[in-house]
């Protein structure tokens, strides 16, 4: 439940941020957020195809 308000918690302070951010400044770090998260999935992709890790 801490966590459920925690991540809440932040959540908003990042809409607050972003409403106060001008528009080109919110679309830029919103295209390098996405290209970060398909860049880490391409690798956890790739990685669990050869047989994953050993730990």
């Amino acid at each position: 439940m801490l966590f459920l308000v925690a991540a809440l918690m932040l959540l908003g302070v990042a809409l607050g941020t972003v409403a106060h951010a001008p528009l080109s400044f919110s679309v830029a770090a919103g295209v390098v957020i996405a290209v970060w998260l398909g860049a880490f999935a391409l690798r956890e992709r790739h990685g669990r195809g050869r047989g994953g890790s050993a730990h």
